[in-house]
């Protein structure tokens, strides 16, 4: 993941020396208290840069990697491959080479000591999570940071806010991000109406209106960048920027077999075939993810609602009903817009960002499928951030 996701924490938990900078053990997930180290990807005494991988951590949600916060030598490994880490807690020290090693073996001594107690950070933040109402319909979410914009991100179909853990801690080293259960999704309620693109829109422009936020950056995956688009057309003073992963709507092609298999399936043996399909990498398809997702597929009303979905994304000959091409010039060319898609997705291909020349930045990224936020997230990360920086009045 990035290396914003945790220095500040890592920082007040070991006291360190200034020059040092602990990698901390993140929190990818409101449940997270521990993770395990499963590879260092790189050793004591290695030269690194701010971003590159360090190590793979395995949590009880999925894997990830995660990456340098800053630029220097890795002094310290203090949690060697194999061993669990509480959230928030150092597992590794960066320094410069000019930093005594008596001062970093001082550090090191704290961040085992600290590792021993099996006790997650007692300053470690997680997100903040609550219920608004729009309408009829309560609409789940979960806040991290404090800055002074808004960021808020807008799952796809079938997802929910949980899918963002990867990118909303880092976002939230310098803004303020709201990750948004959709209607029908997560903890929000499962009415999702007639499920229109319209209906979805006024749900995400209703929680700005909920929590007071005049103007807001969108962040959209798969449907969610549809929606975001559709939001910002509908009310342009209240989007500073748009952020599209694998948008839908925005292009003729889409695998209509995994919508339609994902919807219907109702065992893990159904299920994780259509879940393989999302990722560049299928070994992300972990047990936990797809138990999680049965869940909510067998909660009351989620069929109805995925079935309602359905009929906004795909028409009865399979081609995509969606087309956002249209909102996005009419409606949000004011604002900066940057679309992201992994090179090997295979639900929503990257062959649909040519509608997008001159339109949009367009950025392809190796290694991700129809999951970037969750397979690359720094470069979804990137990708924000850049949209945020060449936003105009941004709030």
């Amino acid at each position: 993941m990035t290396g914003t996701e945790g220095t500040t924490a890592g920082e007040e938990t070991t006291g360190v020396d200034p020059g040092i900078t602990p990698v901390i053990m993140p929190k990818w997930g409101l449940s997270m208290r521990t993770g395990k180290i499963t590879e260092w990807l790189a050793a004591e005494g290695d030269a690194v840069e701010e971003g590159d991988e360090l190590a793979e951590i395995d949590t009880d949600k999925i894997a990830g990697t995660l990456e340098a916060p800053s630029g220097g030598v890795l002094r310290r490994i203090v949690a060697p491959a194999g061993d669990a880490a509480p959230v928030g807690r150092a597992i590794a020290l960066i320094a410069p080479a000019g930093v005594p090693d008596a001062a970093v073996e001082r550090a090191a001594a704290e961040a085992r000591a600290q590792l021993a107690s099996g006790v997650p950070a007692e300053d470690e933040e997680g997100p903040v999570t609550g219920t608004v109402q729009v309408g009829d319909t309560a609409l789940a979410y979960a806040t991290s940071g404090t800055g002074e914009r808004h960021v808020v991100l807008v799952h796809g179909f079938g997802g929910d806010k949980n899918s963002w853990l990867f990118v909303q801690e880092a976002l939230a080293a310098r803004h303020t991000v709201h990750a948004l259960d959709l209607p029908g999704h997560g903890e929000s309620a499962k009415d999702v109406g007639d499920g229109g693109l319209g209906t979805l829109a006024g749900a995400v422009t209703g929680f700005l209106d909920a929590l007071g936020i005049a103007r807001a950056h969108l962040v959209g995956h798969s449907l969610g960048g549809a929606v975001s688009v559709a939001a910002a057309a509908s009310a342009p003073e209240r989007v500073a920027s748009l952020t599209l992963v694998a948008p839908a709507g925005l292009g003729p092609d889409v695998n209509a077999s995994y919508l339609r298999g994902f919807a219907a399936a109702g065992t893990r043996r159904a299920l994780r075939p259509h879940l393989s399909t999302l990722f560049a990498d299928e070994a992300r398809v972990t047990r936990q993810l797809v138990d999680d997702l049965l869940r909510y597929k067998r909660l009351d009303g989620v069929d109805r609602a995925l079935g309602a979905l359905l009929t906004t994304l795909l028409d009865e000959d399979d081609a995509p009903a969606l087309d956002v091409r249209g909102l996005l010039a009419s409606g949000a060319t004011s604002v900066p817009v940057v679309a992201l898609w992994g090179r090997e997705d295979r639900v929503i291909p990257a062959s649909n960002a040519a509608s997008l020349k001159g339109r949009a930045e367009i950025r392809l990224v190796d290694g991700a499928g129809h999951m970037p936020h969750m397979e690359t997230p720094g470069e979804v990360v990137t990708a924000v951030e850049h949209a945020i920086a060449g936003s105009e009045g941004a709030p």
